[in-house]
């Protein structure tokens, strides 16, 4: 098999990858959260959890994972520039479309699959090329910083949840991880700010859903944590 037959079927297997991805919520029973009686600890409204407002990003991830996986096919198929990336970002996508039924079945299994889907979707991130930001970097970016930001949540619920630590140390410790691979990311991959300003969102989105009553404790550390970011923005590590 050459080269050029290898990469045109990977961005064949992305885009269907990222169309199936998109397709889950509509083949399954949909995914609002999970259910507080999922839980043996039942978790009404946790600390952890950003406002739900915030959810309302996976649709712009799920556009634009399909429409630069389609441009990569059409325009760019056989690019060395686009080829790195594409198996970890279909292995992410794949993971990703078993999720919602598996989030709806056990939450440790759902824990286990975000976090596969956040590694793979970063090693993808680290290999996106530098060609066609906005089709090749700007999703991948979008989609791994809002897994950043989920996959910590989902670690904060099982602390909760299973009656490992109260309700604020969990999201405490949540927050703790989210912004420690966040920042890592941030500092070492300069190059896309649309990864930390999406961390941004589900951290201001953490802070309002702790406004009333206020938990000074989760939304001073998200709001620490979001000025850490614009931080190092404004630096220069590329």
């Amino acid at each position: 098999m050459s080269a050029e037959t290898r990469q045109t079927l990977w961005a064949m297997a992305a885009l269907i990858a990222a169309l199936a991805f998109a397709a889950s919520p509509f083949l399954s029973n949909g995914f609002n959260g999970f259910e507080p009686g999922q839980f043996p600890v039942p978790q009404d409204d946790p600390a952890v959890q950003p406002a739900g407002y915030a959810f309302s990003i996976w649709g712009l991830i799920y556009l634009w994972l399909i429409a630069g996986t389609a441009f990569g096919l059409w325009r760019r198929r056989d690019e060395e520039d686009w080829a790195p990336a594409r198996p970890w970002l279909t292995l992410s996508l794949l993971i990703g479309a078993a999720w919602i039924p598996a989030a709806n079945v056990s939450v440790p299994l759902a824990t286990v699959m975000i976090w596969a889907m956040l590694g793979t979707a970063l090693m993808a991130l680290f290999r996106v090329g530098d060609e066609d930001r906005i089709w090749q970097l700007s999703p991948v970016a979008i989609y791994a910083g809002w897994l950043t930001a989920a996959s910590s949540v989902s670690i904060g619920l099982v602390l909760g949840g299973y009656g490992l630590l109260p309700e604020t140390p969990a999201a405490l410790v949540a927050l703790v991880i989210a912004l420690a691979v966040a920042l890592t990311v941030q500092y070492r991959l300069h190059r896309a700010p649309e990864y930390g300003l999406t961390v941004i969102w589900a951290l201001v989105a953490v802070i309002l859903s702790n406004a009333q009553p206020f938990n000074i404790a989760v939304a001073g550390l998200a709001a620490i944590g979001i000025a850490a970011i614009l931080a190092l923005r404004g630096t220069d590590t590329e």
